[in-house]
């Protein structure tokens, strides 16, 4: 538990250096950018289309006429940008927390390393091209999960743990994949996930309720709503600055936990080549003294 608070106040002093600040503006502009350019040619094409999607539902019609009698018919357009929002929100956590481990981490945990551990041998366990299939898989399957989990979203108070636990299991796969992937051999990474296992899917759940605080912004008003392409950008930068934190925090305590596990194991035993045999002397038979 040490470990996780000591590089949870380093991880926090880091994420001010302007190096780290320039390093999140890449991330940003390329998520942050795509989706509001995304949300400003195609919000209300998106809406329409889910108006009439709803509208068509036979089923959900009388419901929708009694909740007009209360609320007006206002309420159709608000629903409809719910479900939007909702769909768009978990692509803009997912492409946020790609884009920061792609292109952000692989930078900080030099940083991290030429500070603190600058004799950390690196043993190269994985390349880039196999960080990036690791993430993606890991991807698909959070996605999935969300996706399927998302009705169930409507129950009160599931909204508030589901989410942050599927973003959580994705940010400690990716994170811990992506930090030990220059330093540690394939047999130290195995060794370290399943050794730091439990700490490491506590880091991950605390970002990813973190990463969940981003969307509490289409929970203060429903005028939120009106302003959704360019709130939807803001919550990338949010997004941003919470997984950066969480690139972060996974560094430095996996590095120092890479360093304290090859301290711990045994010195390898260097077997020397036997002696070569002495030739027994013969005795002198010639008779000089």
């Amino acid at each position: 538990m040490s470990l996780l608070l000591d590089s949870f106040w380093r991880a926090l002093a880091y994420l001010l250096m302007p190096r780290v600040i320039g390093l999140s503006l890449l991330p940003l502009l390329l998520a942050g950018g795509s989706l509001f350019a995304l949300g400003w040619f195609f919000w209300e094409p998106a809406l329409a289309a889910v108006r009439d999607q709803i509208e068509s539902w036979s089923l959900v019609e009388p419901l929708l006429k009694w909740i007009d009698g209360g609320l007006g018919p206002q309420f159709r357009v608000a629903l409809a940008a719910l479900i939007v929002v909702a769909a768009v929100v978990p692509v803009a956590v997912v492409a946020s927390l790609l884009l920061v481990a792609l292109l952000m981490t692989p930078s900080i945990v030099s940083l991290v390393a030429e500070r603190r551990f600058s004799t950390l041998e690196r043993k190269r366990g994985a390349s880039f091209w196999q960080g990036a299939v690791w993430g993606l898989g890991c991807t698909a399957l959070a996605l999935v999960a969300t996706f399927v989990t998302m009705p169930f979203w409507l129950i009160p108070g599931v909204v508030l743990i589901v989410p942050p636990l599927i973003w959580g299991w994705l940010t400690t796969r990716v994170m811990s994949f992506d930090v030990l992937a220059e330093h540690a051999s394939r047999e130290e990474r195995r060794a370290l996930m399943g050794l730091h296992g439990w700490q490491l899917l506590l880091l991950g759940i605390i970002t990813g309720f973190l990463g969940a605080a981003p969307s509490m912004i289409w929970a203060v008003s429903a005028m939120a709503l009106v302003f959704a392409p360019v709130l939807i950008a803001v919550s990338v930068w949010l997004y941003t600055l919470v997984f950066a934190f969480s690139s972060l925090w996974f560094t430095h305590y996996l590095l120092a936990a890479l360093q304290a596990h090859r301290a711990a194991a045994p010195a390898p035993v260097v077997e020397m080549p036997p002696a070569a045999p002495v030739p027994p002397q013969l005795p002198d038979v010639s008779g000089h003294p």
